[in-house]
């Protein structure tokens, strides 16, 4: 296999391996010069990890930014340091008496744009250090709350102390915090047990190969066929398949202007917009610029 293959890899992430570990997999299976992914999940958290091959890490950072939607366990009556089930307890509160009905409540709070505290271990840096690695050494620093957007937070289940629930939210949010905090409107204290990665930027848990399946398939000779191309790697990001002569203005970087599209280029969110081949080859990332009607190059790939 080549080793210039470039596209994307979802990858069901087991529990137990860093997103780094999966991701070094991943070159070393695919032979790839460079690997990346497109948002990091902690080792006990399973699920959807969207791995980027080649030229395709230059894309992570649009995907990075994507939605997520997970399925998770919380545990009332504890609170721990790391908000999760990896930390140690430090404090416990009776949970018995706490009805349904105020859970339910509780959880309908979140939902909707919110401030959230990030964790003290999380992989957020502070002067280049990642906060967990200074929480570690007893200089745990807390960043300021930030706008996150929680679409969906439903009960699926209440087995108490357990609670089961899905979210739905913006990139950026953290479910264990939302956990803690609903364990602080319910008076006890909480914290994230299991969390599982149900879909990232688009992917979902059906497009994802577990690593074993993968190690099966390289012996195969068959791991190319689990390559998502670059040209589909963002399907909510608008699309302009570009005629014969734009796409070679487009590969050489020429600057672009609304005149020379056929049809002024739709944008997502963000401001961005991808040019493909008549061959659907991925050609470049794009963003609107100043003045109006005309356009930066975030990216142009070699095809």
């Amino acid at each position: 296999m080549s080793s210039e293959l470039s596209g994307i890899v979802v990858v069901d992430k087991p529990e137990g391996v860093s997103s780094a570990g999966v991701v070094a997999r991943v070159k070393k299976l695919f032979g790839a010069r460079k690997t990346g992914h497109a948002g990091t999940l902690d080792p006990f958290a399973t699920g959807v990890l969207v791995c980027c091959l080649n030229q395709a890490t230059r894309l992570a950072r649009f995907m990075l930014k994507g939605d997520k939607r997970y399925t998770a366990s919380m545990v009332l009556g504890a609170d721990t340091d790391t908000q999760d089930a990896t930390g140690t307890v430090v404090e416990q509160r009776p949970w018995e008496g706490i009805e349904p009905e105020a859970i339910f409540a509780a959880a309908k709070t979140f939902v909707g744009e919110i401030e959230q505290i990030p964790p003290v271990y999380s992989a957020l840096k502070h002067k280049g250090t990642p906060l967990y690695k200074l929480a570690r050494r007893g200089e745990a620093v807390e960043k300021p709350a930030r706008k996150v957007r929680v679409d969906r937070m439903e009960i699926l289940s209440i087995d108490l102390p357990d609670v089961r629930l899905a979210v739905s939210c913006s990139s950026g949010t953290y479910v264990r915090t939302l956990c803690a905090d609903m364990g602080s409107i319910l008076g006890c204290g909480g914290h994230l047990k299991r969390l599982r990665r149900d879909e990232s930027s688009g992917f979902g848990i059906e497009d994802a190969w577990q690593l074993e399946q993968l190690t099966e398939l390289e012996r195969e000779g068959r791991l190319e066929q689990t390559v998502i191309p670059m040209n589909t790697a963002m399907p909510s990001m608008p699309q302009v398949v570009a005629g014969d002569g734009l796409a070679d203005k487009v590969r050489h970087g020429v600057p672009l202007l609304a005149d020379d599209f056929v049809e002024r280029p739709r944008v997502s969110d963000g401001g961005f917009f991808k040019v493909v081949d008549r061959n659907k080859r991925l050609l470049a990332v794009m963003s609107d610029a100043q003045p109006p009607g005309s356009y930066n190059y975030c990216c142009v790939f070699s095809v």
